[in-house]
């Protein structure tokens, strides 16, 4: 049934509940023109006629009551249906479908998302750990967070913060080892890698050189597709590794690591927040993103300052071998 058949049905309704199509007009907020066009369309596709009308009375014809017996149930369900949809658009309540990689869930959503469920209880978060933009309505995502460059795909999306890509080893790795002097330095440490979980591939480092970006396949000691254990092993010391800024800045900031080769620290790639509207979006969805941008835009918890990286250790010696694998 066309949307416009059920204008006129819930026109002809109210105008039989008020016994005056003006009324009916002024209820619905359409003019008295409208009404009665709607009223006409009607009755034409019906092929009844549904009101014995005079310019000032009403009244419902056997055809009319009929139909109207027969339709009030159903917009009564429609009324009722409208009215819970409305009440879920404003409602900050039920179920939120939260797609973000997990290179970054941890450490900068995961804080929105608690925050989040502790200013709203009735939310029910639902997160999946993806490192992929996957279908936007197969996977029924309401909010969406991605890593690197922007996502496609038909979304809106907003750059929240610049990843940086720190170089780090543990004040005891360098005592032991040295610090590495330039980025050929590295094929004489003990260095992990991260294994892309969807391909299990190693994922090259990417190092800044002037004003271009460079991928380097750094030779690894230490592999892991999961970006918190390889964290542990770096912040053990059991290896140098390049890691994202929200898992390399607290670990500077309390000294348990040191960054390394700074002038060579990327910062080209984003953190992004995206989702498919900007108008139609129930409360809950508009919450979260305000809640998002709120405490992770721009945050400096979540990147190295230029001070910070300045504190890079001096060049010591480089080891004549590189250290035996574990």
């Amino acid at each position: 049934m066309a949307l416009n058949e059920l204008r006129a049905i819930a026109t002809f309704a109210k105008a039989a509940e008020l016994g005056s199509l003006r009324q009916a007009a002024a209820a619905q907020g359409i003019t008295p023109q409208a009404a009665s066009h709607a009223l006409v369309q009607l009755e034409s596709h019906l092929g009844v006629r549904l009101f014995h009308r005079t310019t000032r009375s009403l009244s419902l014809t056997e055809e009319g009551r009929q139909f109207l017996e027969a339709a009030q149930p159903g917009l009564a369900t429609l009324q009722h249906a409208v009215q819970g949809a409305r009440r879920g658009r404003e409602e900050i309540a039920g179920p939120l479908r939260i797609v973000a990689p997990r290179s970054v869930l941890l450490d900068v959503i995961w804080p929105v998302v608690e925050a989040f469920c502790q200013r709203y209880p009735r939310i029910e978060p639902d997160i999946l750990l993806d490192d992929r933009v996957g279908n936007w309505v197969e996977d029924r995502v309401d909010v969406g967070f991605r890593s690197g460059g922007p996502p496609e795909g038909g979304v809106i999306a907003r750059r929240l913060l610049t990843l940086q890509l720190v170089v780090c080893a543990t004040p005891g790795y360098l005592a032991a080892h040295g610090a590495p002097a330039s980025i050929d330095d590295l094929a004489h440490h003990r260095c992990s890698c991260f294994r892309h979980p969807g391909t299990g591939k190693p994922m090259p480092w990417e190092f800044k050189v002037g004003d271009e970006i460079v991928s380097r396949a750094i030779p690894a000691a230490f592999c892991s597709n999961d970006i918190e254990i390889e964290a542990r092993a770096v912040a053990a010391g059991q290896a140098i590794g390049q890691l994202l800024g929200p898992t390399a800045a607290p670990l500077v900031r309390t000294g348990r690591v040191l960054p390394l080769l700074t002038q060579h620290t990327s910062d080209h790639l984003g953190l992004y927040v995206y989702y498919g509207s900007r108008t139609a979006q129930p409360a809950r969805v508009r919450a979260f993103i305000d809640l998002a941008v709120e405490m992770v835009a721009g945050n400096s918890a979540y990147f190295l300052e230029p001070h910070e990286l300045a504190s890079a250790p001096a060049k010591t010696r480089k080891p004549k071998q590189r250290p035996a694998r574990a």
